[in-house]
Formats: structure tokens, C-alpha cells, sequence
């Protein structure tokens, strides 16, 4: 995986209320390309709308890509760097031998990873970090969009 483009990415997602209409959006920087992505479900978990948008970034992507990958989310960070293998080998099953929730997202998002060099980093939410602030802008309008009129 020599000679890679390099491509940053930011994500975010949420539901309101929590199950509710959810948002999600992500930031793809390149060089001096900038591509905004975001969608929404009607009903939907932080959670759920958190994966989405690390899918949706990463399989957006058209070729394998060193990837630096920022999330507001542990959940999202925990899981893919920390919690995953283990998942893998036990067949999605957690520690206490449990379904993973949301398994077919986590599925998906370690289907998009396989291709990709990427650094997972976690940024806090809501601290006034100028991308991070963008796709939390972005997922709330989706969401937004979400809700019933």
C-alpha cells in the first residue's frame, strides 16, 4: 500500500430524540478537494447514524486510500480499533457471548475498511473544531429533513 492518496476524513451523526429521526454527514479532504456528504433516516440511534456515516465516507472513496479518519464518536473508534477482531473471531458475538448491536452495520464498516490504510483519531464533539463543527452542521439539517413536517 505504497504511494496512497491521502485523504482526511470527518464524521458525524445523530438521532433526536434518541431513537429518532437521525442524520448523518462526512467531510473527504484531499489535497485542496473538499467533498460534503450527508443523508438521513426517519427513524433511526446515534449509534446507527454514527456507523453510517463512517460507511458512507470510506466506501465513497473510489480507490485504497491512507486514510486519516476523525470521529466524534468512542463508540465508532472503540469498536473498529479495540473491539472488532474479537467480534470477528467469535462470530458477532460480544464478550458475554451476546449479539453485537447493530451487526450489519459493523459488517459493512469492516467490509469498507479492508481496502484502506487508515489511523482511527477522536475528536470531542461540540468543542469548537472547525470540521468537526461542519459535519455536526450537516447531519443536523439532515436530520432535520428526517423529521416529520
Amino acid at each position: 500500500m505504497d504511494n496512497l492518496s491521502k485523504v482526511i476524513i470527518y464524521t458525524d451523526g445523530g438521532a433526536k430524540p434518541n431513537p429518532g429521526a437521525g442524520g448523518w454527514a462526512a467531510l473527504l479532504i484531499w489535497g485542496a478537494e473538499v467533498r460534503e456528504l450527508s443523508g438521513g433516516e426517519p427513524r433511526t440511534s446515534n449509534n446507527r447514524m454514527e456507523l453510517t456515516a463512517a460507511i458512507m465516507a470510506l466506501e465513497a472513496l473510489k480507490t485504497p486510500c491512507e486514510v486519516e479518519f476523525h470521529t466524534d464518536s468512542q463508540y465508532v473508534k472503540n469498536g473498529i480499533t479495540q473491539w472488532m477482531a474479537n467480534w470477528v473471531r467469535n462470530g458477532w458475538k460480544t464478550a458475554a457471548k451476546t449479539p453485537v448491536l447493530n451487526q450489519d452495520l459493523w459488517e459493512r464498516l469492516h467490509a469498507a475498511t479492508q481496502r484502506h490504510k487508515i489511523v482511527w483519531k477522536w475528536v470531542r464533539g461540540h468543542a469548537g473544531h472547525e470540521q468537526n463543527e461542519r459535519v455536526d452542521a450537516l447531519a443536523t439539517a439532515a436530520r432535520e429533513k428526517m423529521r416529520p413536517s
